[in-house]
């Protein structure tokens, strides 16, 4: 069934794979569509299904490359991370999220436990100030967390531009074309 993460063996296995289970339904919200569309902002949100995949590459960059692996990251302008320039594209997009996925499977595959102490930014109005340390769990999970909020945006989007959902775009992206598919389109467009 698509969208349901395969079996996990361990704590680690289970943050990755969750992590990639909502990666992929982001991915899968802009498959089949043009440029013109993963741009577009159909919605009350000024967010785009590219804009909103370039946003969560950079969220993770931050968390995992900058906060577990305490790594320097370029410096992004925040209101220029919902947005797919025009001189940037959706296949540089997919291969930065792509690469950005690569490194958070080494680094956290690299961790000792998920008890690993993550710094907690001080200064920053949106962080505890009486929180010295997360740990890797919590910075994993956040993510999760992170990337379904944009998942279910992006669903809501998609639905807008064509009426298509996430269970039948993510079983297209996977090229899977199971007896059930047409049943669940026909189910989901009512």
């Amino acid at each position: 069934m698509p969208a349901l993460a395969p079996p996990v063996t361990d704590e680690k296995d289970g943050m990755l794979t969750y992590l990639k289970q909502m990666r992929d339904a982001l991915r899968a919200s802009v498959f089949g569509l043009d440029d013109e569309q993963v741009r577009a902002t159909p919605t009350a949100s000024a967010c785009s299904l590219a804009g909103l995949i370039k946003h969560v590459t950079f969220v993770e960059e931050r968390w995992v490359q900058n906060g577990i692996a305490q790594r320097e990251i370029p410096v992004r302008d925040y209101e220029q991370s919902f947005v797919l320039a025009p001189d940037e594209s959706l296949d540089e997009l997919l291969a930065l999220n792509d690469r950005t996925a690569a490194i958070t499977r080494e680094i956290v595959e690299a961790l000792p436990d998920l008890d690993y102490p993550v710094p907690v930014p001080q200064g920053v109005p949106w962080f505890p100030s009486d929180v010295e340390f997360w740990n890797a769990r919590w910075v994993l999970l956040h993510l999760v967390q992170e990337l379904g909020r944009h998942a279910g945006h992006a669903d809501i989007i998609r639905e807008t531009i064509d009426g298509s959902n996430a269970f039948v775009l993510i079983t297209k992206a996977e090229g899977e074309n199971p007896e059930w598919l047409q049943m669940l389109e026909d189910a989901t467009s009512r």
